[in-house]
């Protein structure tokens, strides 16, 4: 059966453990949101994108790294990638915002429940990555388990779809981009300040409190560009060292996590529905890394 090529096993285990810190950190982002209830979404990710930029010059300029950021907006292909996935993530970005901070957490938390299967088909697709009989089994039951959750949304099930779609392609994109994570997010964020300084420029002038309006909302807007960059950084190191569908399945501890605080923090209704979601993803999840073990375990005995 023909896979993907091997990633070494130091490679990939890091690539597992960004994956999974990554997930994490997202999944409990919904409390760091809804202290900012009070800010418009278009706000919140206009300074996400402003502080974000001296946290990626000071990891840029301590690694070393900047040569990267040159030699990366030289590359026009390069560039020309960078440019789309600037512009998912920041559409991504404003989506999950406005979807959290208007009480549509479970919609939010849906997209990223379809995403990992849109990884799945667009690493098959569009990478060639093979997955064996018991990896599709487990997808498969994933797929099942989403389809109460996507019935019981379906009048905000656009907000799902287009949070899905646009990172997932993001994703996609940034695995084939031939440009550091650190580097690649550093060139992202400049193409998008032009537009986030006029953005600002224009609520000043307009008198509009762009920095909040009680300082516990501007330390929480100063911390949106370390909240931003961390798990994507993270994400995108793991996106250039395990195979996309498998960083797919490691998506589903994100909203996971979402659903567990929208229950027990937020007092959002726990259905039939979440139930045999949480119940089918899981044992997918155990089902796909029992195939992972199996292979990786089979690569090693197996003679040359």
């Amino acid at each position: 059966m023909n896979r993907a090529p091997a990633e070494p096993p130091s490679r990939a285990r890091q690539g597992y453990l960004f994956g999974l810190a990554a997930y994490g950190l997202w999944g409990v982002l919904p409390i760091y949101f809804r202290q900012l209830t009070a800010i418009p979404s278009a706000d919140i990710v206009v300074h996400r994108i402003l502080w974000s930029l001296p946290l990626l010059a000071v990891l840029l300029s301590g690694a070393g790294h900047w040569h990267q950021v040159r030699a990366a907006a030289r590359d026009r292909q390069t560039l020309r990638l960078l440019t789309v996935t600037a512009i998912l993530i920041a559409a991504n970005w404003l989506l999950y915002v406005y979807a959290v901070n208007s009480g549509r957490i479970i919609a939010a938390s849906l997209g990223y429940y379809l995403n990992p299967l849109a990884n799945v088909l667009l690493g098959r697709l569009i990478l060639k990555e093979r997955l064996d009989r018991l990896q599709w089994v487990a997808v498969a039951i994933a797929g099942v388990g989403i389809a109460p959750l996507a019935l019981q949304a379906l009048d905000q099930l656009w907000i799902s779809l287009v949070l899905c779609f646009s990172f997932a392609t993001y994703g996609l994109l940034r695995k084939i981009a031939t440009v550091d994570a650190v580097a690649g997010l550093a060139i992202e964020t400049s193409l998008l300040l032009p537009f986030t300084l006029a953005w600002l420029a224009w609520e000043l002038a307009a008198g509009v409190p762009a920095f909040g309006t009680t300082s516990r909302e501007m330390v929480f807007l100063l911390l949106a560009g370390l909240v931003s960059t961390t798990p994507l950084l993270l994400f995108t190191g793991a996106a250039r060292r395990i195979p996309y569908s498998t960083l797919g399945m490691l998506q589903f501890l994100a909203p996971s996590l979402q659903f567990a605080i929208a229950v027990g923090v937020y007092g959002e209704r726990f259905t039939t529905a979440h139930g045999i979601a949480f119940g089918a993803i899981w044992a997918a999840l155990a089902l796909y890394v029992a195939a992972i073990v199996r292979n990786a375990r089979a690569s090693v005995t197996l003679p040359e």
